[in-house]
């Protein structure tokens, strides 16, 4: 009896002694960024955890998601932790980049994914550039109106007081309108600001100000007309999306679309409902901050 309690008693003791097991398995079959992974964790012995993704950003959880917003070749590393005793366990993530132009705008309210079109690549070159230069980051969504649109893109809202007029700022330059037939204003579309006709003929963007439809619902009836006054055709698709989104086709060719959200439609119903003041601006700042993906 004495040598079996001690038998037990040596196995306790070297269970307690030993070191933990780390592994793990990676889950999650879409790899093109951005990327939402799972990780199953199938460490033993261990009493604690410390993920380190590759991308700068760790975990404490035992068995995490996390998101690669660009693609890349992630070292992954799981430190298995049990009093003073630890193992690792090092894989490595690929995260293919994306074959469209994708942007990533996450806002307070938020994340939204929009991609970018090609069909207007003066557009779309000049507002990756400017995402990926952080050109955004910080800058409010300071025109808000229910129905109709969110705008930012101003740089002089960046830290602007509440009484401060903003919508006149930019990057000192426009960019020539690039009308496109199969780029309408849809809930989602994303598309430039300008200035009026009369003093902007050519109907040219702003460089960096830009808007998002929130839009109302939309019948045949209203594109049938809308479609009449601008001489122009909607096809089956595009009417099926404004009924079933809604929109501005007021809007259409006359400013340039350039892109659409594709996920987060809500985060932009969620900021169009906010307070706002007599000039459209929030009550509660909604800042920016744009990822170029890729």
């Amino acid at each position: 009896m004495k040598l079996r309690n001690s038998l037990w008693l040596l196995v306790i003791l070297l269970a307690a002694c030993a070191r933990p097991i780390a592994d793990f398995s990676v889950q999650g079959e879409d790899r093109t960024a951005p990327s939402e992974i799972e990780f199953i964790n199938k460490s033993q012995e261990a009493e604690r955890y410390e993920w380190d993704f590759g991308d700068g950003t760790k975990s404490d959880e035992a068995s995490p998601s996390h998101r690669y917003s660009s693609s890349g070749n992630y070292t992954v590393i799981l430190r298995a932790k049990k009093g003073n005793k630890y193992r690792e366990k090092k894989q490595r993530v690929l995260i293919d980049a994306p074959e469209q132009c994708l942007v990533e705008i996450e806002t307070n309210f938020g994340t939204m994914l929009a991609v970018l079109s090609d069909a207007t690549p003066k557009h779309r070159d000049n507002f990756s550039k400017l995402a990926e230069e952080g050109y955004f980051d910080g800058m409010l969504f300071h025109r808000v109106i229910d129905g109709f649109m969110i705008q930012g893109g101003d740089p002089n809202s960046k830290d602007a007081s509440a009484d401060q007029p903003l919508g006149g700022g930019g990057p000192g330059y426009q960019i020539p309108a690039e009308f496109v037939d199969s780029l309408v204003h849809v809930k989602g579309a994303l598309a430039a600001a300008r200035t009026g006709d009369q003093v902007n003929p050519q109907k040219e963007s702003s460089g960096s100000q830009f808007y998002i439809v929130h839009g109302k619902p939309i019948d045949d009836n209203m594109l049938d007309r809308i479609a009449a006054q601008k001489d122009c055709h909607y096809t089956k698709e595009q009417r099926e999306d404004y009924k079933k989104y809604g929109g501005a086709p007021f809007l259409d060719k006359e400013y340039t679309v350039f892109g659409r959200v594709i996920s987060g439609l809500e985060v932009i119903d969620k900021i169009a409902t906010i307070n706002k003041d007599r000039r459209d601006r929030p009550t509660e700042n909604v800042t920016m901050k744009i990822r170029f993906i890729k």
